[in-house]
């Protein structure tokens, strides 16, 4: 039974390639109940072997959340994940289950978990084209300059190389001096929440990825992002962007040789894992496990009896 009001909620979180999906699976099985998504890229349909999503196979009959719910066309943002995951963790509350978030998503699992509030204001097409040219005048590190000067919480937050987020927030502030996101003091969580970490030795976790994307190589990426170009998804929209697509599709345009595009997408997911160490380092609720000292079947056993307590199961 539910100790008070609030909604609850388990969460599995981690770098890539750490093994998050196959422990909420088995969790899931455990507690009969439903995963939600909490990766920015498996919401598109046709994206499927550069990010790794889980097959039907391997999703073994358990339900699947904000996986294939998007054209590649479509945009999707961290105030849509929070709206969309919102509503699915609500309606599997009322069927008295409890949903399991299964992301490395930084940002959006934070906003869900510590419920942001986000502004609403409007865009400006007019100022964004105007950075996009500062930009392909003077590099993207002379926008992002001009966002640390107004915002410098959100420049430390994004990356460089996270342009759009980098244009967004600058828009937010040259409408409405707003900074992009309002964020909360950590004092409460918005749910009745159980945040499992998992983590291994970062070398050890580099020979994953690198392994993964071998795998992903020979499992055919490259016909993939071939395919979507052959169905009319442009190279420039947001989906493409994507880490596994922008590398395969530098090659497929010419512009490097396929052994230097695996080489970048390799160093690039490495270079993902790390800033998603970075965000959960921000999130002090978290319970971390180490992979390689407590091994899976330990994790498992351990998170079970946790959330078994917490909850008051059976």
């Amino acid at each position: 039974m539910q100790t008070n009001n609030m909604e609850r909620l388990i969460g599995i979180i981690g770098p890539t390639a750490v093994g998050k999906t196959n422990l909420g699976i088995e969790l899931a099985k455990r507690l009969d109940t439903e995963i939600i998504s909490g990766d920015s890229m498996l919401v598109y349909h046709g994206f499927d072997i550069g990010t790794a999503k889980p097959s039907l196979e391997e999703q073994a009959g358990i339900v699947h959340h904000l996986i294939d719910v998007l054209e590649p066309t479509e945009e999707f943002n961290v105030t849509k994940f929070k709206e969309l995951a919102s509503q699915q963790i609500s309606s599997i509350n009322q069927r008295g289950k409890i949903p399991i978030l299964v992301g490395g998503t930084g940002l959006y699992v934070k906003s869900l978990v510590e419920d942001y509030q986000f502004n609403e204001t409007p865009g400006d097409e007019a100022f964004r084209m105007e950075l996009e040219k500062l930009a392909s005048v003077h590099g993207k590190e002379y926008v992002h300059a001009m966002l640390q000067k107004v915002d410098p919480k959100s420049a430390e937050r994004l990356h460089v190389n996270d342009f759009r987020r980098v244009i967004r927030a600058l828009e937010v502030y040259h409408i409405g001096g707003e900074n992009i996101s309002q964020e909360k003091k950590v004092d409460t969580l918005g749910f009745e929440a159980k945040i499992i970490g998992l983590t291994m030795e970062r070398n050890k976790l580099y020979e994953r990825i690198n392994k993964r994307v071998d795998l992903m190589i020979e499992a055919g990426l490259v016909k993939e992002v071939e395919g979507l170009l052959n169905q009319g998804v442009a190279p420039d929209c947001q989906a493409m962007k994507g880490i596994g697509y922008k590398e395969i599709l530098a090659y497929l345009q010419g512009e490097v040789s396929l052994d230097f595009a695996i080489d970048t997408l390799k160093k690039s997911t490495r270079h993902f894992a790390k800033r998603q160490l970075t965000w959960f380092r921000k999130m002090p609720y978290i319970e971390w496990y180490d992979v390689d000292c407590v091994g899976f079947e330990n994790i498992m056993e351990n998170v079970y009896k946790q959330i078994a307590g917490k909850y008051s199961l059976r």
